[in-house]
């Protein structure tokens, strides 16, 4: 998962509002989001190679998501960073309480979103666990609050369209945007510019590398409604599943 917006407003018509785009190499073997056959409490996609996912809820809904950190210092026989996300919906922890069990050190670097109902929590073995205040948020590949250009302009547009009437297919499209800010304006990671420039855009095109999935998660009090559209190489749309829950 390469850049999750979303809303936070635990007061408000809709106290979690998520679009989240997953990008990864084309050919690695992905399940589409439906209930898991093995256990039918979570809502997600699935790698097909770790077993784990990227983002997902369960049936009372409870939510996780996790980024990749870009870094070094990873170890060498790193635990699957989708565990987290898996581990989180089938257990019974409270956000603060998984946060703080994480054995950091076991994993890659990540960025790792949860919430319980009651509290939304950051967690990554590159930066501070917090509770997060309400708000508007972009997260990508370093810490959440990293001034990236698709993180910042993201959440901008993602709360302007929060203040209106807005429909799934909205932030569908929010997903679909491919601006590409000026080279000043990039991360300066130890990359180079041509794969700063590459992996830019909200929505990466590509044939090997790209946007795989766009993921939209939107609660209210009483319900929980969830697509997943997904693109094959280049951006060409693939299927796209909807899920409404009943979580009041």
């Amino acid at each position: 998962m390469c850049l999750i917006l979303f809303s936070y407003r635990p007061d408000s018509k809709h106290p979690l509002v998520i679009g989240a785009n997953r990008d990864e190499v084309h050919e690695r073997a992905t399940q589409s989001a439906g209930f898991w056959e093995d256990e039918p409490s979570i809502l997600a996609g699935k790698d097909l190679v770790a077993k784990g996912t990227w983002i997902g809820c369960d049936r009372s809904g409870r939510f996780a998501a996790l980024t990749n950190f870009s870094g070094q210092g990873d170890p060498e026989e790193p635990l699957s960073r989708g565990g987290l996300v898996h581990n989180f919906l089938v257990g019974d922890l409270s956000s603060l309480d998984y946060a703080q069990s994480i054995r950091g050190d076991d994993y890659a670097g990540f960025n790792l979103l949860i919430w319980d109902r009651s509290d939304f929590v950051y967690t990554s073995n590159k930066a501070q666990t917090r509770v997060l205040d309400p708000g508007e948020y972009g997260l990508s590949n370093a810490e959440l609050g990293a001034p990236w250009p698709k993180c910042v302009n993201g959440k901008e547009n993602l709360a302007r369209l929060t203040e209106q009437d807005f429909h799934e297919e909205d932030l569908i499209q929010l997903l679909a945007d491919q601006y590409v800010a000026s080279d000043e304006e990039l991360p300066q990671r130890g990359r180079t510019l041509e794969m700063e420039r590459k992996t830019a855009p909200c929505f990466i095109k590509d044939p090997h590398y790209g946007t795989r999935a766009s993921t939209v998660i939107i609660l209210t009090k009483e319900e929980l409604r969830f697509v997943e559209q997904s693109y094959l190489a280049n951006g060409v749309q693939s299927s796209r599943q909807s899920f409404r829950l009943d979580i009041g």
